[in-house]
């Protein structure tokens, strides 16, 4: 194997301090999806100073660095993702958001420096690399955007695997989860609008009221959930906006709702629209209303390789040490990484990210109060590099990589 794991666990060790400094900087200074321009700047600064030569601008802001290694084998890519989300950071830290309205309450700001701390292992043992490790720095994760952008632009040329974590803070620090097949579900944008006809709130008989129609929607779209769908098929159908009106005695002539769809099957998700298009359409119809529905397929279940995912667990084990990696429960939160998954075998995982005690209890991503534990920070950049430079050992993976969209079951 290219360096004991030992060796990745106390070189990884040693860059501790570092990287708390840098994660810390980028998280005073979150930027959101597509504009994660300094961020882009500090990433790239930090790759050349290791020798590296880093392209650029790529899928928006990304960054992509290749480390070669002394001989040649194939090209494994590890993927950090970089952007904040709007949300008022509540923490109190000392280095708390600086940018009104802009936080890391996902925590991305800790893969990006777990990835330059593993680029600097990798760098230091590059004479025993096998192959190529592929360092790709994502934008606009949040928005379901910057992977599509990135393979648009060819950052999986040449890529025969590909690794990505992501913190988990309901998960202790110093544990790990995965899990062989799907891991995380789809993600689809539904935007709603109902045309009725405006009236006085006093005489609502001559008009016809959009809202009394929304609300009959929102509720009818969850026998979408509980009477179509087997309850052994994880579905999600939620209205997360309604919009109708400005004042308190009008009947508005149009109500708009956007909700989110999930599903971890992609043929129970192949069926929803036509449910939610049927039941929308024919609650306005009763309601003397009209309804469209505009459905937005956003990312596709996130299916992990069989084969990557043990590879992976083996890392964590011989890394991390024994009796460190659980086996993750499947979520219907989304990840993008999915997209490089349709392209290539690979495989996503959690790195606990919470307290030691009671980590259960944290509050959890996207949570204005979220904060990392901080001890994760070299346990991540040592799986990263560990399993990398692992893989680049071993040799390609069976060929019985899921197909495009497919094998969530």
């Amino acid at each position: 194997m290219s360096g004991s794991a030992v060796a990745w666990s106390d070189r990884a060790a040693l860059l501790g301090d570092d990287l708390i400094a840098v994660r810390r900087q980028l998280h005073r200074f979150p930027e959101l999806s597509f504009e994660e321009r300094e961020t882009a700047r500090l990433v790239a600064d930090r790759l050349t100073r290791l020798g590296l030569t880093c392209r650029t601008g790529f899928g928006g802001h990304g960054v992509v660095a290749d480390i070669v290694g002394a001989a040649a084998g194939p090209t494994i890519a590890l993927r950090a993702d970089m952007g904040a989300l709007p949300i008022a950071e509540e923490t109190g830290l000392p280095f708390a958001s600086g940018r009104p309205g802009a936080m890391h309450a996902c925590g991305h700001d800790a893969p990006t420096a777990m990835l330059l701390g593993a680029a600097e292992l990798l760098v230091q043992n590059r004479s025993s690399l096998k192959g190529t490790v592929r360092l790709i720095f994502q934008s606009a994760e949040e928005i379901n955007e910057g992977a599509k952008a990135m393979i648009r632009e060819g950052v999986l040329d040449g890529v025969d695997e590909i690794y990505g974590l992501h913190n988990l803070p309901t998960l202790s620090a110093g544990l790990a989860s995965v899990r062989p097949g799907p891991l995380m579900g789809s993600v689809d944008r539904i935007e709603i609008e109902v045309v009725g006809k405006g009236a006085h709130g006093a005489i609502p008989d001559q008009g016809i009221d959009p809202i009394v129609c929304a609300s009959a929607i929102v509720m009818s779209l969850q026998s979408l959930v509980s009477r179509e769908t087997s309850p052994f098929d994880p579905v999600v159908v939620t209205i997360g906006s309604i919009r109708g009106g400005d004042a308190n005695n009008v009947i508005p002539s149009v109500c708009s709702m956007t909700g989110t769809v999930r599903a971890f099957d992609p043929v129970v998700r192949d069926r929803l629209p036509e449910g939610i298009e049927r039941i929308v359409t024919r609650i306005a119809d009763g309601y003397r209303c009209r309804a469209s529905v505009n459905y937005i397929r956003q990312m596709q279940v996130l299916v992990n390789h069989p084969e990557a995912a043990r590879r992976v667990g083996e890392a964590i084990d011989a890394v991390a040490g024994p009796g460190r990696r659980l086996e993750a429960a499947p979520t219907l939160a989304g990840e993008d990484f999915s997209e490089y998954l349709k392209h290539v075998p690979g495989c996503f995982f959690w790195l606990g990210s919470g307290p030691a005690e009671h980590a259960e209890q944290a509050f959890g991503l996207h949570h204005p109060r979220f904060e990392l534990n901080e001890a994760c920070l070299p346990l991540g950049a040592a799986l990263l590099a560990g399993i990398a430079a692992r893989r680049l050992e071993e040799g390609p993976l069976a060929s019985d990589a899921p197909a495009e969209g497919g094998g969530a079951k």
